[in-house]
């Protein structure tokens, strides 16, 4: 066994195999994958192997493109073939015009990647799958490149053939440590010797939190019991002439595939089991657990309603086996928060299926730093401190019990709410609050006009249209109040603390005592990395703000570039935003806070220190809204006595309650970006719009190398937002963007602008149009390109 390695990848499923395969075409030959058994003695084994090309958003369709290409291509080769059936064809049922609509997004979010599905109604899905019922069905989403594959011949295709190119296997080789050292490498200890390596990838399937306890992290992995049935021969498929296309039910919550003869059939019962919490049996391998048909009997009843061929043949064989969920139903892949040089390739629950573009998407993570695709949605970072196995529990048991009804935009489900509150939270939720998690920050949505009003999702606007309407005509005309939680904040001390900053951004970074900063920081490629204010308060701290969601992501970057002497401290767990907004803000302001909080004492982009009544504080003058207003961050033991006194000052002025949906509408119509959704690392800050804050004079910045090559070399692409003639339905995220037809971009953000009327989207699009359409709800909807700033272009307000 070799001792030392660039890459060691421990697990050898479709994660581990994947991920080595792939390091190889990246041009890494000096890696190596260990495995504590045989290759595929986990979870791969016994999976049921479908490979569909559906994904909740472009980048998970594009994995799995990926996959269905690398799969055809390996089961062609002769040298090692791979027995897959690709093209049998797969529908996803529905029982509502709801759900429909959802599938008509897909299908124009999916064409955004050269991806056909079809929208078929009751009698298609069933002359498509003559085994299949029409009751109660509305229709269907077609998947022509829906199939199924051998997964142990999958695996072991790709560890043939990342030897060939230099890679080392070794089987039967149990992990039994992990040791990092000073300069951030590692070294794998096992049972046959040590092997130290630059990178370590932990790819351990339903083991992941034993590998990972070995470098002090726990993973937010949960395994489930999963159980399906092989049935014997029916006569209909062996009649029809051609194989059974897949089918998955949301009515039922079950799915099959066609397996020889007979059928495989899957359940997603309600009472449903988690798997391994209290720790696995170091002698579970290739193993099951016991049968439980009887768990599935509510299940396996629809089963027979959808499709009665199923009461009349017998169960040839059970398997019921683990299967491994996180929070959001999405794999982690990526870096692993808080570590250098260790990655994870886990959660997978439809590992076979997209395990392929996950171990791409990882390669190129771990060669070059970032990937094709903006990574985000499987980033590992996207969960924080509050992201435990028992909150993963939670979640896992509610995903699967519903696992093929997708999210409606704006729904969040009940389990496992409320990992993070404030003291705010029980005051807000008595003023009427309905509530949306945010890195699981219970956040204020918007405020329900009466106790039992309730919001019917869907793909177009609802109930709540109205109610986000009066908030911000309320706010507008007079002042609003807010919480924002969770808030990312850092603080920045040190010796060279600003001359180091100003290489992580690549405009001009404010060095001015009281004032505040919008930066940019690249990538290596010269690509959009994070967007974040600066604010130097008087006493000379520096306080580093951004997203909510960018808590480990943005402390991972920041940390890996300090110099020795910098050092980066979080306050994003101890301090809390209330923001007032609108033209009465500053009487609010004054009322509540001793000083002179006049425009020219405070002008727009200012900081200071201040008491809101009794509650030490740190003021803000920036706005979100476009509006008049100013952030408030105030330590959470503080947070109720600042509310009260804000909430006292503000009674005279008619202060009124709004929620981030609000928000959500307001910054649209200022053109202000959302990062991981208008800001990725797909597009520079050219492409996005935002040569204002490049200054490519300065003598050196991150990616400014990389950014000038770009420059050169446009790609023609270009941010925009769009004015939409519809109101029925905003657009969605992913929905693609036309001209005479052909695809020419993707929308990113879309709201209703409540204070411009008008329905606004965002996204990235070739330059040179201004008339185009968007695809909403299965049509073509004409839209135009409009200047960003529909609301208060000229930035008078906040300055007010």
């Amino acid at each position: 066994m070799k001792s030392t390695a660039r890459v060691v990848v421990i697990g050898g499923g479709i994660a581990g195999c994947s991920t080595l395969y792939h390091l190889t075409k990246e041009g890494w030959s000096d890696v190596v994958l260990v495995e504590r058994n045989e290759l595929t003695s986990g979870t791969t084994w016994h999976s049921a192997a479908q490979v569909t090309n559906f994904g909740m958003n472009q980048t998970m369709v594009g994995l799995k493109t990926h996959s269905i290409n690398l799969y055809r291509e390996l089961a062609a080769n002769t040298e090692y073939p791979v027995g897959y059936h690709y093209g049998d064809g797969g529908i996803r049922l529905a029982n509502t015009e709801a759900q429909m609509d959802g599938y008509r997004h897909f299908v124009s979010q999916a064409q955004g990647m050269g991806v056909e599905f079809e929208v078929i109604d009751a009698e298609e899905c069933a002359r498509r799958h003559p085994l299949i019922s029409t009751d109660n069905l509305v229709g269907g989403l077609w998947d022509p490149h829906d199939g199924d594959i051998d997964p142990a011949q999958l695996c072991q295709a790709l560890a043939f053939h990342a030897r060939k190119a230099g890679a080392e296997v070794y089987r039967n080789t149990p992990v039994t440590g992990l040791t990092q050292h000073k300069d951030d490498s590692w070294t794998v200890h096992t049972e046959h010797g040590d092997i130290d390596c630059e990178i370590v990838v932990n790819a351990c399937g339903y083991r992941v939190n034993e590998v990972g306890a070995m470098m002090g992290v726990e993973h937010p992995v949960a395994s489930m019991e999963h159980q399906y049935f092989l049935t014997e021969d029916i006569p209909a498929i062996k009649e029809a002439g051609h194989r059974m296309p897949l089918l998955r039910c949301p009515i039922s919550d079950y799915y099959s595939r066609q397996e020889k003869n007979g059928l495989l059939v899957g359940f997603y019962e309600q009472d449903c089991k988690t798997w391994g919490m209290d720790g696995i049996d170091p002698n579970f391998v290739n193993a099951l657990c016991p049968d439980d048909l009887d768990r599935v009997m509510d299940v396996l009843e629809g089963a027979f309603a959808r499709m009665p061929a199923l009461q009349e043949t017998g169960i040839r064989a059970i398997v019921n086996g683990p299967i491994t969920y996180t929070i959001d139903g999405a794999p982690l892949v990526g870096p692993i928060p808080g570590k250098r040089n260790a990655f994870c390739i886990i959660g997978l629950r439809a590992g076979l299926g997209e395990g392929g573009g996950h171990g791409w998407m990882l390669a190129q993570q771990i060669v070059h730093g970032e990937a094709c695709y903006d990574t985000w949605c499987i980033d590992p970072r996207r969960f924080t401190g509050h992201a435990n196995v028992e909150l993963t529990a939670l979640k896992a048991i509610e995903d699967y019990q519903n696992e093929f009804r997708f999210h409606f935009p704006h729904e969040h489900r009940p389990a496992g709410r409320f990992a993070k509150t404030t003291p705010l939270t029980p005051i807000l939720q008595a003023e009427g609050a309905e509530f949306t998690p945010v890195n699981g920050w219970e956040r204020a949505d918007y405020f329900k006009p009466s106790p039992d009003f309730t919001e019917t999702h869907g793909y177009r606007f609802t109930e709540v249209f109205d109610v986000v309407a009066a908030e911000v005509k309320s706010l507008q005309s007079g002042v609003g109040i807010t919480e924002v939680n969770g808030f990312n904040r850092f603080e920045i001390s040190g010796d060279g603390a600003q001359d180091w900053l100003d290489t992580m951004f690549c405009g001009n970074v404010t060095r001015k005592a009281g004032r505040i900063g919008l930066g940019y920081m690249l990538n290596h490629h010269g690509l959009i990395k994070a967007e974040a204010t600066i604010a130097n308060l008087p006493d000379g701290r520096i306080w580093y703000g951004s997203a909510a969601a960018s808590e480990f992501h943005d402390m991972d970057w920041l940390t890996a570039h300090a110099p020795e002497g910098i050092t980066v401290k979080s306050l994003t767990n101890d301090m809390t935003i209330i923001v007032i907004a609108g033209p009465k803000s500053r009487d609010v302001l004054s009322k509540a806070a001793r000083g002179d909080w006049s425009a020219a004492a405070f002008p727009w982009l200012s900081v200071r220190k201040a008491s809101i009544g009794i509650a030490p504080a740190v003021v803000m003058s920036v706005s979100f809204s476009g509006e008049l207003a100013y952030e408030i961050h105030v330590p959470n033991a503080s947070l109720f006595a600042a509310w009260t006194a804000l909430r006292a000052a503000g009674a005279d002025h008619g202060m009124t309650l709004f929620g981030a949906r609000a928000v959500e509408s307001m910054r649209l119509e200022k053109g202000y970006r959302h990062w991981k959704a208008d800001l990725i690392t797909e597009f520079d800050p050219f492409e996005s719009d935002l040569s204002r804050f490049v200054k490519m004079e300065k003598a050196n910045f991150i990616g400014k190398e990389a950014l000038q090559k770009r420059l050169d070399a446009p790609s023609g692409k270009t941010f925009a937002t769009l004015k939409v003639a519809s109101d029925i339905a905003p657009a969605q995220p992913g929905a693609s963007i036309r001209a005479n037809g052909k695809i020419i971009g993707t929308v990113t953000s879309a709201d209703w602008g409540h204070r411009v009327n008008e329905n606004l989207a965002m996204g990235f699009l070739d330059e040179g149009h201004s008339a185009v359409t968007i695809d909403i709800l299965g049509t073509a909807v004409a839209a135009e390109v409009v200047s960003p700033a529909r609301y208060d272009p000229k930035m008078e307000l906040p300055r007010s």
